[in-house]
């Protein structure tokens, strides 16, 4: 979170933060979306699937990795990327508390 002071908020605060700047970007969208869809997958595959070069599509690949989001294991010249299901699960957990705390009051504001 760069210097925004993150070790100042909740662990739970972070790891929500983490996940929606993994997910900020429409690429990475599609990126989980297709391995979500597949059992595994070869990075080449997820070019061919995406409007976008080589080298961003490993970039987007980098990110959702380094948020925990994906699984990556090199096999020869490739590296086969899935989804990692411990991480997506405690995202959604995560996300959907999230979501489900906003408590629609009497609200006058706006």
């Amino acid at each position: 979170m760069g210097n925004s002071k993150s070790e100042e908020f909740s662990l739970r605060d972070n790891r929500i933060a983490g996940y929606a700047k993994a997910l900020a970007n429409p690429a990475r969208v599609a990126i989980l979306r297709f391995l979500s869809e597949q059992n595994s997958c070869m990075c080449g595959d997820i070019v061919n699937e995406l409007p976008l070069s080589q080298s961003t599509v490993s970039q987007h690949l980098k990110e959702l990795k380094s948020a925990g989001l994906i699984k990556g294991e090199i096999d020869g010249a490739k590296v086969c990327y899935c989804i990692n299901a411990e991480a997506w699960t405690e995202m959604t957990t995560v996300l959907g508390q999230f979501f489900t705390t906003y408590k629609k009051l009497n609200n006058t504001c706006c």
